[in-house]
């Protein structure tokens, strides 16, 4: 079994529907959400939008390998409505997002996936929440 930290926001639609929806897909695809943080409400970062976010984080005990993680994650994003993704740091607004952060302590670096998630510690709206998960633990 493994542990996985992922992040979550939405800035489109029903926020906190959109979150719920995608924690129970990964619950039901990945593994068992084992915690997840409280939902903050942040400003948009890396770009100008008038939707705030809702972020949160979750731990989940996983079998499955990291690549296969993404590709369930995408696919989640996929069926919930985001049909763009972030390219050379052009953001935009989209209905959900998932981010690998942490995968045991595994160190990774491939194209398409790097763990831990390289850019994490600059971003409060991740840091915010993941530190409410590893203080609960």
């Amino acid at each position: 079994m493994h542990t996985l930290y992922l992040s979550l926001g939405s800035n489109l639609g029903n926020r906190h529907a959109l979150l719920h929806r995608a924690l129970c897909l990964i619950d039901e695809r990945i593994g068992d959400v084992y915690r997840t943080s409280s939902f903050i409400e942040t400003e948009p970062w890396g770009f100008q939008s008038e939707h705030r976010f809702l972020n949160a984080c979750c731990q989940v005990n996983t079998m499955l390998s990291p690549k296969r993680c993404l590709q369930e994650t995408q696919q989640i994003e996929h069926e919930l409505g985001r049909r763009q993704k972030s390219t050379d740091g052009r953001y935009h607004d989209r209905p959900i997002d998932i981010d690998l952060l942490m995968y045991d302590d595994l160190q990774l670096n491939e194209p398409g996936l790097q763990l831990p998630h390289p850019h994490m510690h600059e971003r409060d709206f991740v840091m915010i929440p993941l530190r409410e998960l590893l203080n609960k633990g």
